[in-house]
């Protein structure tokens, strides 16, 4: 931990140059509720670490054409209180005000949830489900990525060593569109996923589902956008074959693990069930929408 060094730059440009001229590991840090506690228990021992909010629009939420850009290290609880955004993407909201105590909100950041890289992360799901993209800044630009493609495993993700995360984009709600996220824990709270559930759907005037995507977390090396749960949903008005077919699917598309909170075949089950829960409070709420 002697060699270890810090820098805050102000800049994009100059985060990039730090990651970039880096000696050994360097670690971005965002919130710093996981970077911390693994720098303490010495699972992880950077050369540098590169703080990034100092750096002008990576905190803070705003409404651009109708979507949402949230800053990479815009906090839970910074999350949680912008109004707009809580009534467009209640899911995504409610599943970023789960990740962790109170304390904990005050610094935990969406980037920081996604690059460590848990396939557990409460916040992935639902942007993934929401189609959420992530902005990533480095040596030849910024690029756009779908969420679902920046964790590639078990803490490791697709960007280089010399890019980092600028932020988040929520597309434009379509009418009678909305989300949702559940996750099953063994405590009442603060504890670790053993399966999340996002869904988002888009119903028709008659109630029909025309659009959906649903995203399973916990049961897989990484968070899954699963095709065939959303087939399912499009087409229905949420009856009980539709369901059924959503129950199918989600498990079906399961690929867990054994470990002490939960067993593979009760990840599975819960799976079903949690996308079946997810799907009727996200219809409810897309039909409430205009």
């Amino acid at each position: 931990m002697s060699s270890l060094s810090y820098a805050a730059p102000a800049t994009v440009d100059e985060a990039i140059g730090l990651l970039a001229g880096a000696s050994g590991l360097a670690k971005v840090l965002s919130g710093g509720t996981d970077l911390l506690v693994q720098l303490r228990s010495g699972r992880t021992r950077p050369a540098l670490i590169v703080d990034t909010k100092k750096i002008p629009g990576i905190i803070g939420t705003r409404e651009v054409d109708g979507g949402f850009v949230i800053g990479a290290a815009t906090s839970g609880a910074m999350i949680g209180e912008h109004a707009a955004l809580a009534a467009v993407y209640p899911g995504v909201v409610e599943a970023t005000n789960l990740i962790g105590s109170t304390q904990v909100q005050g610094r935990a950041a969406l980037a920081g949830n996604l690059c460590n890289a848990s396939p557990a992360a409460d916040s992935v799901p639902p942007m993934i489900a929401a189609g959420a993209t992530a902005v990533i800044a480095g040596p030849k630009g910024r690029r756009t990525v779908p969420v679902e493609q920046v964790v590639t495993g078990p803490g490791r993700t697709s960007l280089a060593r010399d890019e980092f995360i600028v932020e988040f984009h929520l597309p434009k709600r379509a009418p009678r569109s909305a989300d949702a996220y559940l996750r099953f824990i063994p405590r009442t709270e603060m504890d670790i996923a053993v399966v999340g559930a996002g869904v988002n759907v888009t119903l028709d005037a008659a109630g029909v589902c025309t659009a959906a995507r649903v995203s399973l977390g916990a049961v897989a090396p990484t968070a899954l956008l699963v095709a065939d749960c959303a087939a399912a949903l499009v087409g229905s008005k949420l009856d009980e074959h539709a369901l059924a077919k959503l129950d199918l699917a989600a498990r079906d598309a399961c690929k867990p693990i054994d470990d002490k909170r939960g067993t593979i075949d009760f990840r599975i089950k819960v799976a079903g069930v949690l996308a079946r829960r997810a799907a009727a409070i996200a219809f409810e709420r897309a039909a409430a929408r205009s």
